[in-house]
């Protein structure tokens, strides 16, 4: 397991659940508007193996965590199909906080305030490992699908255009 001097919250539940990591540091006031491409520019991690997470309301699910490659868009037709609702929307970056105890630019989908259904874009489970915020700006964690998939209960679907 990773060690570094400041754990977020989602690699003190990855330390608990034995699950190892890479902790993989950036300059945090060096990324620009396009968070996702410009992390993977300064790591130089390819775009196909860094993954952002979205957080989105269902109308029928509530709040729903999707994580696709950070040079993708996520297909809200298809999220809303694989999570069980008819029509889901991007929430509210003021909502991010309350909702999931994380700011724009470090969501991380492990260690959420709670746990909402999380979807992975299907194309993680082509790589050995894939990089996924480690809750704050400035660090992300390395870790294999099926780990991320056993720290968030997430199921891995086709959610991108």
């Amino acid at each position: 397991m990773a060690k570094k001097k400041n754990v977020t919250n989602a690699m003190r539940l990855l330390n608990a659940a034995k699950i190892e990591y890479d902790a993989i540091e950036y300059e945090a006031d060096a990324v620009g508007e396009n968070f996702g491409v410009e992390i993977a520019r300064l790591t130089g991690m390819p775009c196909d193996i860094c993954f952002k997470t979205l957080v989105a309301r269902g109308d029928k699910t509530g709040v729903i965590v999707a994580c696709v490659p950070v040079d993708a868009e996520v297909d809200l037709k298809k999220l809303a199909a694989v999570s069980g609702n008819k029509k889901v929307e991007m929430i509210h970056v003021k909502e991010l906080l309350q909702l999931t105890g994380y700011i724009r630019g470090g969501v991380s989908p492990i260690g959420m305030k709670k746990k909402y259904p999380t979807y992975v874009n299907q194309t993680a489970e082509e790589h050995e490992k894939i990089a996924v915020s480690a809750g704050v700006c400035g660090c992300s964690v390395m870790l294999s699908p099926k780990d991320l998939q056993n720290a968030t209960n997430c199921e891995f679907k086709n959610i991108i255009r």
